[in-house]
C-alpha cells in the first residue's frame, strides 16, 4: 500500500524534507547560540564594569582603538578645552526623559597622554588650525554632561556651563564613534548651527580645523545642572533589540522544521488513504461538465431524466 513512497515524486518529496529538517535545526541553534553569546557577553560586562569602577583609569593613548574590550573602559586625558567648539547634541534619553549631551572638544597633546601618531585614526586631519596651530595636538570629543529639555530652547541651553579653561584632566568612560542607525543618533541633517547629530570623527570633520580622535568620552563627573552620561556597550555585544531579534529567529527556524515534518505527514496521510481506496475497490466519481443553461442535454442525461409515461 505504501508503494507511492518509490515513485519519482515521492522521491523529491523525501530527500527534500531529509535536508530541510536538518538545515532548520541548524539555523535555528546557530541562532540560539548567537543569543546565548550576547547573553554571556552582557554579563561579562556588566561585571567588567563593577570592577573598572574601583580599578584606575588608563590614559587615552593605551586604549586606542575603540574595541568591544576597551569600549566602556576608564580614560583619562589631558588638554584644553576648545571653547569655541562647544557642541549640542539634541535628541537624547537619560532617565525616560528627552533632553541633549554638551560635548567640548578637549585639545589633547599625545605626548603627555601615552598616544603614538596615529592612535584612533587621522579623521580630520588639516594640518594645522586656523590660527596657525602646529602643536600636533588632536581633539578628543568629550561629553561632559546631559540637560532635559530641547537644544533649540534658550532657556534650555542658557544652563550648560561653561567649560573650564586652562589645563584639565578629564577622566570618563571611552566610547566607539556613533554610526547611523545607533541608538538616538539623528542623521536626518539640517540642524542648526552648533549641533550635532552623530558623535562620530566623521561627523566633526567640517566642523573644526583640526584632528579628531576616533573616539568619545563620556565624563565621569558633570558639572553644574549637569548629569553623567552612562556609558553604552559595544555594538553587537549587548541585551538590545539585534539579540532579541536572535531568539525570533531561533523560534522562526524551529517552527519551520515542525511545518516541514507536519506537511510530509499530511502528504503522506493523504496518498495512503487513497492508495486504500484504491486497494477497496473504491473510487472517487468523475467530474461531469456542468451543463449550460438553454444547451440540448446529453444523451447519458437525456436517458436519466426520461419520464416513467415516456418509457411505458
Amino acid at each position: 500500500m505504501y508503494r507511492f513512497l518509490l515513485t519519482p515524486r515521492w522521491w523529491v518529496i523525501n530527500v527534500f524534507t531529509l535536508l530541510a529538517i536538518p538545515v532548520c535545526l541548524f539555523m535555528g541553534s546557530w541562532q540560539l547560540s548567537r543569543f546565548e553569546t550576547r547573553v554571556n557577553t552582557h554579563n561579562q560586562q556588566q561585571d567588567e564594569v563593577s570592577a573598572e569602577r574601583e580599578a584606575a583609569a588608563r590614559p587615552l593613548g593605551d586604549l586606542l582603538p575603540v574595541t568591544a574590550k576597551t569600549s566602556g573602559e576608564r580614560a583619562t586625558a589631558t588638554g584644553r578645552y576648545d571653547t569655541a567648539h562647544q557642541l549640542l547634541v539634541p535628541d537624547r534619553r537619560l532617565d525616560d526623559r528627552d533632553g541633549f549631551y554638551v560635548l567640548t572638544l578637549l585639545r589633547v597633546d599625545e605626548d603627555k597622554n601615552g598616544g603614538k601618531a596615529g592612535d584612533g585614526g587621522k579623521a580630520g586631519d588639516r594640518g594645522e588650525d586656523k590660527d596657525g596651530d602646529k602643536d600636533g595636538a588632536k581633539a578628543l570629543p568629550v561629553v561632559r554632561g546631559w540637560l532635559p529639555g530641547d537644544a533649540d530652547d534658550p532657556a534650555a541651553t542658557a544652563k550648560v556651563p561653561a567649560p573650564p579653561s586652562g589645563e584639565v584632566t578629564v577622566t570618563g568612560a571611552l566610547q566607539a564613534s556613533e554610526h547611523q542607525g545607533g541608538d538616538g543618533v539623528s542623521a536626518s541633517g539640517g540642524l542648526p548651527r552648533g549641533q550635532l547629530g552623530m558623535i562620530s570623527a566623521a561627523s566633526l570633520v567640517n566642523l573644526v580645523p583640526y584632528q579628531v580622535y576616533d573616539a568619545w568620552v563620556t565624563s565621569a563627573e558633570a558639572p553644574g545642572a549637569l548629569k553623567p552620561v552612562p556609558p553604552t556597550v559595544a555594538e553587537g555585544t549587548g541585551l538590545d533589540i539585534k539579540a532579541f531579534q536572535n531568539l525570533g529567529y531561533t523560534g522562526e527556524w524551529f517552527v519551520f522544521a515542525g511545518f516541514v515534518v507536519f506537511m510530509w505527514f499530511r502528504l503522506f496521510r493523504r496518498e495512503a488513504e487513497t492508495a486504500r481506496d484504491l486497494a477497496l475497490g473504491i473510487t472517487p466519481p468523475e467530474p461531469t461538465a456542468p451543463t449550460a443553461p438553454g444547451a440540448d442535454p446529453t444523451p447519458d442525461d437525456a436517458e436519466r431524466n426520461r419520464s416513467p409515461s415516456a418509457t411505458a
